[in-house]
């Protein structure tokens, strides 16, 4: 809870800090790909976030990301034949983060960002439904949260209020050593 209250309040001081004539507010919903490199797994999932431009090129940006369990194939040879399994992972990953994203001007532009937050794995048989989204966002003070660093760039197209964006990055997190996954985002964006 007080993260959310931190992460809203950073939020609303940005947008009052804002000038009127620039203050612009971008939300967007996207599609989520992460590789984990230490277990080579493949994740995907849905996240959204929240952007609050705070000078022309310059925004302030949140964004939560859930990664559902992934199926995975596992199979052994014995003398009488071959058998193949499918087994659910169990594996669940959200990711929070906040941080400045640079961008250029145009129709169609260029942006780096750099964020910090956190990770939360999460092994459980539970179903990957709103249920366990919310349940897993009301554990996480009871498990462990492991601190990350979201180094990405990517491109967005804008016609008026409405645009697409790409992003691609890196979720490097820190739990017994620094640990590397490849993100590649995408998904639309409403501007206000």
């Amino acid at each position: 809870m007080k993260r959310m209250l931190f992460i809203a309040s950073v939020l609303l001081l940005a947008g009052w800090l804002a000038p009127a004539a620039s203050a612009q507010v971008a939300v967007g919903v996207y599609g989520d790909f992460k590789h984990l490199y230490q277990t080579n797994t493949n994740l995907a999932g849905l996240g959204g976030r929240v952007g609050i431009h705070v000078f022309p090129e310059t925004s302030l940006e949140a964004q939560m990301t859930y990664d559902f369990e992934q199926t995975f194939t596992e199979g052994f040879t014995n003398t009488s034949g071959g058998t193949l399994t499918f087994s659910n992972s169990g594996v669940k990953v959200l990711t929070g983060l906040l941080g400045p994203k640079f961008e250029t001007r145009g129709p169609v532009h260029f942006f780096v960002t750099a964020k910090g937050g956190f990770i939360h794995f999460a092994f459980t048989p539970a179903p990957a439904s709103t249920s366990g989204f919310t349940s897993t966002i009301s554990n996480l003070r009871l498990n462990n949260v492991d601190g990350m660093f979201y180094p990405g760039a990517g491109l967005e197209a804008k016609w008026g209020f409405f645009g697409l964006r790409f992003d691609v990055g890196d979720d490097m997190y820190f739990t017994n050593g620094a640990h590397n996954a490849l993100v590649v985002q995408f998904g639309p964006v409403i501007h206000f």
